[in-house]
């Protein structure tokens, strides 16, 4: 059993910058993909960025690269998106997942976290 837990929303200006962290406890998080993703109100959840287990290779969403960056720290069990020119269409609630790197049936969501830009 995988918890996670997010942090780092808000509220920012577009234009801003946001790093969001994910926490996680319990299970091994090196044997874990990791992934950012984004929800806004009536709409599915949609993927924002990913990264490996090793932390080799990344993904993003067409709609963040170049702005965002994902990160992992399997030391300290912890995943992080640095957010910059942020934009309104950002805005959503974000979720972290851990997702087992050989049984894609093996996944953890967090709480998630608000990120709201906005002038």
């Amino acid at each position: 059993q995988v918890q996670l837990v997010e942090s780092g929303g808000g509220s920012v200006q577009p234009g801003g910058s946001l790093r969001l962290s994910c926490a996680a406890s319990g299970g091994i998080f090196s044997l874990y993909n990791m992934g950012w993703y984004r929800q806004t109100p009536g709409k599915q959840r949609e993927l924002v960025a990913t990264v490996t287990s090793t932390g080799g290779s990344t993904t993003y969403a067409d709609s963040v690269k170049g702005r965002f960056t994902i990160s992992r720290d399997n030391a300290k069990k912890m995943v992080y998106l640095q957010m910059i020119s942020l934009k309104p269409e950002d805005t959503a609630v974000y979720y972290c997942n851990a997702t087992h790197e050989l049984f894609s049936g093996s996944y953890y969501w967090g709480q998630g976290t608000q990120v709201t830009v906005s002038s």
